[in-house]
């Protein structure tokens, strides 16, 4: 495994003229929905669960980044899969949500949690990790503020999320103030992606996580 992940991202890294925009989502109103949404429920959401589904659906308000780059032509996809990079002994796997777009947050939360446990015991099918629209790799549980990821072939974008951290902020008022703060970076395949398209899907996801009762919708 650790040789065709070796493989496959030099390949990446070497062969897709990668570019890389950042920005910062305000998080607070999504933990507040988010603990409110878990007090008493049968399946508990984490934030990954939220940022897989925003995803999503910023792929179907920003279609020209749900595409991948073929030699004779660039390849629309119809469903918005994303992929979830899991960690596990042999290395890293990116079991795939299909149409995450139109699933609930519970449906995803279970869906991850699923292929999750069987990528950790290599029991994925080769169709369930391949392909793709495009990938969250998430590092803020261990503490990791900002990063960037190389992408995922033969998609064209991946999404690295660092964690959700107090920061001091400027509010519209001018005032100083504490937020949460979670910096995000998208790793675009220049090929297929340029940059105001990535910087309208960047905007499109920042939108749907400081404004989370549209990802419940």
């Amino acid at each position: 495994m650790r040789r065709a992940i070796a493989r496959r991202l030099t390949e990446s890294k070497q062969n897709v003229p990668h570019f890389y925009l950042t920005v910062d989502c305000r998080m607070d109103a999504l933990l507040a929905l988010r603990a409110q949404a878990n007090q008493g429920g049968a399946v508990k959401l984490s934030v990954n669960d939220f940022i897989v589904r925003a995803a999503a659906l910023a792929l179907r308000e920003v279609p020209e980044v749900n595409a991948s780059w073929q030699e004779d032509a660039v390849e629309y996809h119809a469903g918005a899969d994303i992929s979830v990079a899991v960690a596990t002994d042999g290395g890293l796997v990116t079991p795939i949500v299909r149409d995450a777009d139109v699933k609930s947050l519970s449906a995803i939360a279970g869906e991850i949690v699923e292929l999750a446990g069987r990528a950790k015991i290599n029991r994925l099918k080769p169709e369930e990790f391949t392909g793709g629209s495009l990938t969250v790799s998430n590092l803020g549980m261990y503490g990791i503020s900002q990063f960037a990821a190389i992408i995922n072939p033969p998609q064209a974008a991946i999404l690295a999320v660092g964690a959700a951290e107090k920061r001091p902020v400027v509010d519209s008022d001018g005032q100083l103030a504490a937020a949460t703060v979670m910096t995000v970076t998208l790793s675009a395949d220049h090929r297929v992606v340029d940059g105001a398209v990535g910087a309208r899907w960047l905007a499109a996801f920042r939108t749907l996580i400081e404004n989370p009762v549209r990802i419940l919708l």
